[in-house]
Protein backbone atom coordinates (compact mmCIF):
# COMPACT_ATOMS: atom_id res chain seq x y z
CA UNK A 1 0.00 0.00 0.00
CA UNK A 2 1.26 3.55 -0.78
CA UNK A 3 2.11 5.96 1.74
CA UNK A 4 -0.64 8.47 0.05
CA UNK A 5 -3.23 5.71 0.40
CA UNK A 6 -2.04 4.84 4.01
CA UNK A 7 -2.25 8.43 5.09
CA UNK A 8 -5.77 8.96 3.51
CA UNK A 9 -6.89 5.76 5.33
CA UNK A 10 -5.96 7.36 8.53
CA UNK A 11 -7.54 10.39 7.88
CA UNK A 12 -11.09 8.88 7.16
CA UNK A 13 -10.44 7.08 10.42
CA UNK A 14 -9.43 10.07 12.06
CA UNK A 15 -12.36 11.79 10.58
CA UNK A 16 -15.12 8.55 11.89
CA UNK A 17 -13.18 8.56 15.11
CA UNK A 18 -13.99 12.20 16.23
CA UNK A 19 -17.82 12.10 14.69
CA UNK A 20 -18.80 8.64 17.13
CA UNK A 21 -18.63 9.62 20.55
CA UNK A 22 -18.25 4.97 20.66
CA UNK A 23 -16.40 2.61 19.48
CA UNK A 24 -16.01 -1.12 19.69
CA UNK A 25 -12.98 -3.20 18.76
CA UNK A 26 -14.17 -6.99 17.50
CA UNK A 27 -13.05 -9.62 16.10
CA UNK A 28 -14.49 -11.39 13.21
CA UNK A 29 -12.40 -13.31 11.98
CA UNK A 30 -13.74 -16.88 10.71
CA UNK A 31 -17.18 -15.38 9.78
CA UNK A 32 -18.32 -16.91 6.37
CA UNK A 33 -19.41 -14.83 3.85
CA UNK A 34 -23.37 -15.68 4.78
CA UNK A 35 -22.64 -14.38 8.91
CA UNK A 36 -19.92 -11.13 7.60
CA UNK A 37 -23.54 -10.71 5.52
CA UNK A 38 -26.15 -10.85 8.25
CA UNK A 39 -23.59 -9.05 10.58
CA UNK A 40 -23.47 -6.13 7.94
CA UNK A 41 -27.23 -5.74 7.75
CA UNK A 42 -27.84 -6.10 11.06
CA UNK A 43 -25.67 -3.35 11.59
CA UNK A 44 -27.14 -1.13 9.26
CA UNK A 45 -30.69 -1.85 10.52
CA UNK A 46 -29.31 -0.95 14.17
CA UNK A 47 -27.11 2.30 13.35
CA UNK A 48 -24.05 0.58 13.75
CA UNK A 49 -21.08 1.64 11.38
CA UNK A 50 -18.75 -1.53 10.80
CA UNK A 51 -15.40 -1.06 9.77
CA UNK A 52 -12.48 -3.78 9.10
CA UNK A 53 -9.27 -1.95 9.76
CA UNK A 54 -5.14 -2.50 9.64
CA UNK A 55 -4.57 -2.48 13.15
CA UNK A 56 -1.38 -0.48 12.70
CA UNK A 57 -3.28 2.45 10.57
CA UNK A 58 -6.12 1.95 13.45
CA UNK A 59 -3.75 3.05 16.30
CA UNK A 60 -2.23 5.72 14.17
CA UNK A 61 -5.33 7.42 13.92
CA UNK A 62 -5.92 6.67 17.50
CA UNK A 63 -2.95 8.69 18.02
CA UNK A 64 -3.92 11.71 15.87
CA UNK A 65 -7.65 11.75 18.16
CA UNK A 66 -7.38 14.43 20.79
CA UNK A 67 -6.77 12.20 24.11
CA UNK A 68 -5.01 9.01 25.71
CA UNK A 69 -6.01 5.91 23.59
CA UNK A 70 -3.13 3.71 24.70
CA UNK A 71 -5.17 1.31 27.22
CA UNK A 72 -6.74 -0.03 23.44
CA UNK A 73 -3.11 -0.53 21.92
CA UNK A 74 -2.92 -3.93 23.04
CA UNK A 75 -6.32 -5.26 22.11
CA UNK A 76 -5.17 -4.32 18.62
CA UNK A 77 -3.61 -7.95 17.72
CA UNK A 78 -5.14 -10.14 14.89
CA UNK A 79 -7.93 -9.26 12.90
CA UNK A 80 -9.57 -6.10 14.18
CA UNK A 81 -13.21 -4.38 13.18
CA UNK A 82 -14.53 -1.50 14.70
CA UNK A 83 -18.16 -0.64 15.24
CA UNK A 84 -19.12 2.95 15.62
CA UNK A 85 -22.01 3.77 17.77
CA UNK A 86 -23.59 6.80 18.66
CA UNK A 87 -25.94 4.35 21.42
CA UNK A 88 -23.09 3.39 24.23
CA UNK A 89 -24.84 0.04 24.03
CA UNK A 90 -25.56 -0.46 20.78
CA UNK A 91 -22.81 -2.39 19.16
CA UNK A 92 -22.43 -4.54 22.78
CA UNK A 93 -26.33 -5.41 22.39
CA UNK A 94 -25.65 -6.25 18.91
CA UNK A 95 -22.94 -8.41 19.92
CA UNK A 96 -24.80 -10.15 22.14
CA UNK A 97 -27.75 -11.17 20.03
CA UNK A 98 -25.74 -11.99 17.25
CA UNK A 99 -23.88 -14.60 18.85
CA UNK A 100 -26.76 -16.02 21.64
CA UNK A 101 -26.77 -19.05 20.11
CA UNK A 102 -23.38 -19.82 20.61
CA UNK A 103 -24.01 -18.55 24.20
CA UNK A 104 -21.16 -15.71 23.42
CA UNK A 105 -18.27 -18.00 22.46
CA UNK A 106 -19.46 -17.14 18.68
CA UNK A 107 -17.74 -14.60 16.47
CA UNK A 108 -17.95 -11.21 16.76
CA UNK A 109 -15.92 -11.63 19.56
CA UNK A 110 -15.39 -8.22 21.91
CA UNK A 111 -11.79 -7.26 21.96
CA UNK A 112 -12.43 -3.54 23.64
CA UNK A 113 -14.67 -0.64 23.85
CA UNK A 114 -14.77 3.09 24.55
CA UNK A 115 -17.69 3.89 26.07
CA UNK A 116 -18.61 7.02 28.02
CA UNK A 117 -15.07 7.69 28.42
CA UNK A 118 -14.06 4.76 30.02
CA UNK A 119 -12.04 1.54 28.54
CA UNK A 120 -13.37 -1.85 28.55
CA UNK A 121 -10.67 -4.64 27.51
CA UNK A 122 -11.98 -8.09 27.03
CA UNK A 123 -14.83 -9.97 26.06
CA UNK A 124 -16.15 -10.44 29.82
CA UNK A 125 -17.05 -7.01 29.66
CA UNK A 126 -19.45 -7.58 26.82
CA UNK A 127 -22.48 -7.91 29.86
CA UNK A 128 -21.77 -4.63 31.68
CA UNK A 129 -21.72 -3.07 28.50
CA UNK A 130 -24.88 -4.16 27.44
CA UNK A 131 -26.84 -3.31 30.59
CA UNK A 132 -25.01 0.39 30.24
CA UNK A 133 -28.32 2.65 29.51
CA UNK A 134 -28.25 5.30 26.78
CA UNK A 135 -28.99 9.05 26.68
CA UNK A 136 -32.82 8.38 26.36
CA UNK A 137 -33.39 5.38 28.86
CA UNK A 138 -31.92 7.90 31.22
CA UNK A 139 -33.77 10.33 30.56
CA UNK A 140 -36.89 8.37 30.57
CA UNK A 141 -35.59 6.99 33.85
CA UNK A 142 -35.17 10.76 35.22
CA UNK A 143 -38.80 11.86 33.88
CA UNK A 144 -40.96 9.20 35.34
CA UNK A 145 -39.00 9.55 38.56
CA UNK A 146 -39.99 12.92 38.40
CA UNK A 147 -43.72 11.75 37.72
CA UNK A 148 -44.23 9.28 40.41
CA UNK A 149 -44.85 12.00 43.12
CA UNK A 150 -47.23 14.52 41.16
CA UNK A 151 -49.05 10.56 40.39
CA UNK A 152 -49.05 9.75 43.76
CA UNK A 153 -50.36 13.45 44.59
CA UNK A 154 -53.13 12.68 41.95
CA UNK A 155 -54.26 9.81 43.47
CA UNK A 156 -54.60 10.75 46.71
CA UNK A 157 -56.54 13.90 46.06
CA UNK A 158 -59.13 12.06 43.68
CA UNK A 159 -59.51 8.61 46.16
CA UNK A 160 -59.77 11.20 49.42
CA UNK A 161 -62.26 13.24 47.02
CA UNK A 162 -64.10 10.55 46.43
CA UNK A 163 -64.34 9.50 50.22
CA UNK A 164 -65.18 13.16 51.32
CA UNK A 165 -68.26 12.45 48.99
CA UNK A 166 -69.64 9.10 50.72
CA UNK A 167 -69.18 10.62 53.96
CA UNK A 168 -71.19 13.73 52.86
CA UNK A 169 -73.61 11.24 51.19
CA UNK A 170 -73.99 9.70 54.63
CA UNK A 171 -74.13 12.49 56.62
CA UNK A 172 -77.45 13.77 54.30
CA UNK A 173 -78.96 10.09 54.55
CA UNK A 174 -79.01 10.31 58.29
Amino acid sequence: MRKEDKSAIIEQLTGTLQEYPYFYLTDIEALDAEKTSALRRECFKREVKLMVVKNSLLKRALENVEGDYSPLFNALKGNTAVMFSQAANGPARLIKDFTKDTKGKGKPQLKAAYVQESFYVGAENLEALVNIKSKNELIADVVALLQSPAKNVVSALQSSGQTLVGVLKTLEER
